[in-house]
């Protein structure tokens, strides 16, 4: 008799909906591979830390067996859950989600449970977390507090004005600021927080307005790498030499860091974060042993210790 008709037959017979012991075949082999898993994958924009973590969840994907399907919101919220009930309506086994805004999760967690499609988050997650299959979790607090650590040894007592170049408001961004001006000493001053939305033209045209504004600015935490450059344009263009902080630990970054154009920056490696989030969600999905909550390592880079920054974006 096959094994799905004795299943419904002895379920049937004892009342019940189900039995674990006859589960479904498809989402794992004998091995506990990927077989027949389809990942749908939720990109929340474009920058280089969303590409190359679409890259890393394609590429681990592949060496898993799994099949993906990718979307992207780009930056709206609105798109997000439109993207999701697309997933939905192509029956993925699991979603795994780069969201735009932590507000907008409530309503994509709900939206992903009800049609019973497990949800899996990248880089923040929602204070409840009874809803979801699992995340993994860039500590961007910490990632701000690292900044504000370099930042007020390099002032020591003296007394200094920062400026903040933020990304888009809602999740990341709002997270990453929170860390680096909440951990910065009394002597510095936040003179000016303004987003730059991620886009390194926008950056600039910020900076250049916060130069003017701010003459005196000694520091600059810039929310990615890829708008800092466009900041140290615009501070360059104006003759002045503003330390920047930054994230994300890109080889363009890194090289900055080496060569003082940037003080430090935080890596904090999407590729490591798209790894683990397709391991750990099949693993998961498989009823397999995996932290349902990962926290991915962060550090502080400047020239003294560039050889720790791990790999950022598959080639």
């Amino acid at each position: 008799m096959p094994k799905t008709l004795f299943c419904t037959l002895l379920a049937a017979a004892l009342g019940i909906a189900s039995l674990s012991a006859c589960g479904d075949d498809s989402a794992a082999g004998s091995d506990g591979s990927a077989k027949s898993v389809t990942l749908g994958f939720v990109n929340g924009a474009t920058t280089e830390f969303h590409t190359c973590l679409q890259k890393a969840i394609e590429s681990e994907a592949g060496a898993e067996g799994a099949k993906v399907i990718t979307a992207n919101s780009k930056q709206d919220p609105a798109a997000e859950l439109s993207n999701i009930e697309d997933m939905i309506s192509r029956s993925v086994s699991v979603l795994i989600v780069q969201t735009v805004n932590v507000d907008a999760l409530k309503n994509d967690i709900a939206k992903a449970k009800s049609a019973n499609i497990p949800i899996f988050l990248t880089s923040v997650i929602t204070s409840d977390t009874s809803n979801i299959l699992g995340a993994v979790v860039v500590d961007l607090n910490g990632v701000g507090k690292l900044d504000a650590g370099w930042v007020a040894k390099d002032a020591g007592s003296a007394d200094a004005e920062a400026g903040v170049i933020a990304g888009a408001p809602g999740a990341a961004s709002d997270l990453l600021v929170k860390g680096f001006t909440e951990a910065l000493p009394a002597n510095v001053k936040v003179v000016a927080n303004q987003p730059g939305m991620f886009n390194r033209a926008k950056a600039q045209d910020v900076a250049e307005n916060m130069i003017q504004a701010h003459p005196n600015l000694k520091y600059a935490f810039v929310a990615n790498e890829d708008m800092a450059f466009g900041a140290l344009q615009a501070f360059q263009a104006a003759g002045k030499d503003v330390k920047i902080v930054t994230a994300n630990g890109t080889d363009e970054g890194l090289a900055a860091v080496k060569d003082g154009r940037f003080a430090a920056t935080v890596a904090n490696s999407a590729t490591t974060i798209g790894q683990l989030a397709v391991k750990n969600a099949i693993t998961l999905l498989n009823k397999g042993q995996a932290d349902k909550i990962a926290n991915l390592p962060i550090a502080l880079i400047t020239k003294d210790n560039l050889s720790e920054a791990p790999k950022y974006c598959l080639s």
